[in-house]
């Protein structure tokens, strides 16, 4: 006979499931509101691009006043670029950090400048004026930073520059924190700072060179002679530009400056063009002793050459020639994580040297520009005799030559027994013409530097990175390459503080298809090697064909005989051949890209599909285990009856 259970079990498992549902749904609305107070952010991406540099956080932590963030962005989103709106919503997310970690002084304001409102006026009050779109409206999407009375501004945040966000933003911050300019200081031979009304003809006339103009913009700007022997200690950065006999005073006071932690920027040039026609020498010189104390080698003899790098210019005989001692450096040969290269497209070295670390140094080296492996190391007596001359005795070294390179460390002194005397005076604690300890030398440095190395000068001088042009009577300047970017980029990176230096390139947001770039390498080195087949073939053909010619006789000159008619057959059937097999690899490269993207949308669209299905069955079978084992066995009920 069939039991029914009562109706006073079935209501209170209803009441018990009911509740028990209430109660769930009680627990998760007090975990949500309990996790909603609580700032819990996890950066999954490869590179951490969503969180900040351990040097911005230095900064953000020792923030001297209370500094507002003031981002301008036009939010219409009929108006806006869809680029710019993705753009700005990554901005956003990331300006979060800052405030997160500017723990209460930093704060961040979101301004929309609609046409015609204040907040438009305010926007142009920080120099942040906007873009003009092509049909007629304007948008912005600037950044300002205020703090105290100081102020400073992004006008424009490119997106092509998202890789450099950190390093922009934290700079702007760090620049409002003191309304002191900071000093760079020059040592030189070469007349950046502009020539004598005299000497008008030489060297870019009385001018200064255009990097420092454009330097003195943001910094105080101060020029040291080369015959002194002291450098001030208001200097917070130091360039030193084709050195040139160099008195051991300077050298020494170059050395102590190291020594306190102060970052230095040398340009060392074994053959510098702009240099005074009438100039001896032209490499420069006195910097053997303070680079072996660095680390550094550097054979101020040799230039690189290199004929992958070359650069069209004319010659003596005012033919075209393709140079190699002038390096047309492009984006692949600059390093592309360190922050002072990292956006740069190309720059042009005309007869620069060789930097290399030196065997055994414990100092941090990191190469900034390099040459091609198609490269060697050429006398600079060579430099006269043009890319002929070269040519003929060029032996690649199959490997690259650094021409420039950032050394960073804790230097010891050069001068370990103290500073030179070269004024022929008797110290108490020494002899004539010896060095001595004086008050205060230090013989190890007091904290890390870090040291620019070029091997080249001339990339400063104005006619080798930007073109001026009068128009209406207005000075029109357009620049070629990025000779000067290098130079800004780099003295701004090291006038900054150590955690500026050290803050990294950030790394890609949008991945590129690496396996699609590897089959188009592999293809584009075997298509080489058969194009180079071809050339052979034809180089030979035509040797083959003008012996034949040389055999005839003068009056079959102009005939062509069976065996030439039969060489070029020869060749065409060879042509043919090639050709064919050179559209092969196109055909298969373009299969295997197209089995690849096959691939990867069978994964987006079924894969991950079957996963969640797969795992949404197990989970049900699971579920229906358990309850079959916590269900009454039926025969039990009737024994208990």
């Amino acid at each position: 006979m069939t039991q029914h259970q009562p109706s006073s079990g079935r209501a209170g498992k209803s009441f018990f499931s009911v509740g028990g549902l209430l109660l769930v749904l009680i627990i998760l609305v007090l975990v949500n509101v309990i996790f909603s107070r609580v700032n819990v952010r996890w950066d999954a991406t490869r590179d951490k691009l969503y969180s900040l540099s351990a040097g911005t956080r230095e900064i953000l932590a020792n923030l001297k006043h209370d500094t507002a963030i003031k981002l301008f962005y036009t939010r219409d989103d009929t108006r806006t670029p869809v680029h710019i709106k993705n753009y700005a919503r990554r901005m956003m997310d990331f300006l979060s950090e800052y405030e997160k970690y500017g723990a209460g002084r930093l704060a961040i304001e979101y301004i929309d400048p609609e046409p015609d409102s204040e907040a438009e006026e305010e926007a142009a009050r920080y120099g942040i004026s906007g873009v003009d779109l092509p049909t007629g409206e304007r948008i912005y999407f600037g950044l300002a930073a205020v703090a105290a009375d100081q102020e400073a501004a992004i006008p424009m945040l490119d997106p092509n520059r998202e890789e450099q966000l950190e390093y922009d933003i934290t700079r702007t911050i760090a620049a409002v924190q003191s309304p002191e300019k900071q000093t760079i200081g020059i040592i030189t031979s070469l007349s950046v700072f502009g020539m004598p009304m005299m000497n008008l003809q030489q060297d870019g006339g009385m001018e200064p060179w255009m990097f420092v103009s454009e330097l003195r913009k943001n910094f105080e700007v101060r020029e040291i002679s080369p015959t002194g022997d002291k450098i001030d200690d208001s200097v917070d950065l130091l360039m030193i530009i084709h050195p040139k006999d160099l008195n051991p005073g300077l050298q020494y006071a170059v050395d102590q400056y190291v020594m306190k932690g102060k970052n230095l920027m040398v340009f060392a040039d074994p053959f510098s063009v702009s240099d005074p026609p009438q100039s001896p020498d032209k490499a420069s010189s006195t910097m053997e002793t303070l680079f072996k104390a660095w680390g550094i080698e550097m054979d101020l003899g040799k230039a690189v050459t290199d004929f992958d790098f070359v650069t069209r210019l004319r010659g003596q005989d005012n033919q075209v020639e393709s140079n190699p001692l002038w390096l047309s450096i492009p984006s692949q040969s600059l390093n592309r994580e360190n922050i002072i290269t990292a956006q740069l497209e190309s720059l042009l070295l005309p007869v620069a040297g060789a930097v290399a670390k030196a065997p055994g140094s414990p100092h941090a080296y990191e190469t900034l520009v390099q040459s091609s492996a198609n490269a060697a190391l050429s006398d600079t007596m060579m430099v006269r005799f043009g890319a002929e001359g070269l040519r003929r005795d060029f032996k690649p070294a199959g490997k690259p030559f650094d021409l420039a390179a950032q050394i960073t460390g804790t230097f010891k002194s050069a001068f370990p027994e103290g500073k030179p005397d070269t004024a022929g005076e008797i110290p108490a604690n020494g002899t004539a013409g010896k060095p001595f300890e004086r008050p205060g030398h230090l013989k190890e440095g007091s904290g890390p530097a870090a040291i620019v190395i070029v091997g080249d000068a001339d990339l400063l001088f104005d006619s080798y990175y930007v073109s001026h042009q009068n128009f209406l009577g207005f000075k029109i300047s357009q620049m070629f390459n990025d000779n000067l970017n290098f130079v800004l980029n780099s003295d701004e990176m090291l006038i900054g503080s150590r955690a500026l230096i050290d803050i990294r390139s950030r790394g890609k947001f949008e991945r590129p298809f690496t396996r699609v770039q590897e089959l188009e390498k592999a293809a584009q080195a075997r298509w080489l090697v058969r194009e180079q087949e071809l050339m052979g073939k034809v180089e030979e053909t035509n040797q083959k064909l003008a012996q034949i010619e040389q055999q005839k006789d003068a009056s079959q000159r102009l005939i062509v005989s069976e065996a030439q008619e039969a060489e070029i057959r020869k060749f065409q059937e060879e042509r043919r051949r090639i050709n064919q097999e050179l559209k092969t690899v196109r055909r298969n490269l373009r299969a295997d890209i197209e089995s690849l993207g096959n691939t990867v949308k069978f994964i987006n669209t079924f894969l991950m599909v079957f996963v969640v299905a797969g795992a949404g069955i197990v989970y049900g079978l699971r579920l229906r285990r358990m309850s079959r084992r916590q269900a009454p066995n039926p025969s039990e009920n009737r024994d208990s009856e």
